[in-house]
């Protein structure tokens, strides 16, 4: 009997990429949340796993020749699963280089521009009095993700998916889609975009995952509040250590 996969986790565009890949993939996975607004990312029994304090991370206690192993980064993890399952991970050589291209293409683009996208735009404002200081960032990434999208919205020209089927190139991209509003983008301006985001969010799969999310949701780090500045003071100012 397989045993559970440990996926350390929090709603995040991040965090929701594994989950979905697990309930894809069929494969037992137990959560173990951790709490990014408290710090628990910053436990010596977290970075043993996770050295760059970040989440999502998985322990699989079956993994090559039957032993444990650990992965962190979520491109990593989203190849190791893909590996794991045999699914959605490209059906031969030229596929699978066609899934990692727009993989890597989430993981170095789409990720980092629309987190700076949703810090500008929702976070910031919070943080600095001066909102001189905020408006080029916001107005920097905005147009950097409105950018992104278009090459999604090109990309889906006459294809259902990114990579030929459904894969976790389309995984990974997808959770970063979701909070488009809050990256100021408008999704009727890329209806190949949109169509694609529907067809996705229609899986059955997608929506097991996404209802983890409501179990351990979090605080919304744009409001006022001790509690709200104290998550930001977290996430927001760290320094090497």
């Amino acid at each position: 009997m397989a045993q559970p996969i440990e996926l350390h986790y929090w709603p995040t565009p991040n965090g929701h990429k594994i989950t979905i890949a697990l309930e894809e993939m069929g494969l037992p996975y137990e959560i173990r949340p951790v709490n990014i607004g408290k710090g628990e990312q910053f436990r010596p029994e977290f970075l043993a796993i996770s050295p760059n304090n970040r989440m999502p991370a998985i322990v699989d206690p079956q993994g090559p020749d039957g032993q444990p192993i650990s992965v962190f980064e979520s491109g990593a993890i989203l190849q190791y699963l893909g590996r794991k399952s045999g699914r959605f991970y490209g059906e031969d050589e030229r596929n699978r280089v066609a899934v990692e291209e727009w993989l890597f293409w989430q993981v170095g683009g789409l990720g980092p521009m629309a987190g700076q996208a949703h810090h500008f735009r929702g976070y910031a404002p919070s943080m600095i009095a001066d909102q001189r200081q905020v408006a080029y960032g916001a107005r920097r990434y905005t147009d950097e993700v409105n950018r992104l999208y278009g090459v999604l919205n090109k990309r889906l020209d006459g294809r259902d998916f990114l990579a030929g089927g459904y894969s976790i190139a389309d995984m990974a991209c997808w959770p970063w889609v979701t909070p488009w509003k809050a990256q100021g983008i408008d999704l009727q301006d890329f209806p190949r975009l949109k169509a694609w985001y529907a067809r996705i969010e229609a899986r059955e799969p997608v929506q097991r995952a996404l209802a983890h999310a409501e179990t351990v949701r979090s605080i919304n780090l744009a409001t006022a509040g001790a509690e709200a500045d104290e998550q930001r003071r977290i996430l927001f100012g760290q320094r090497a250590r």
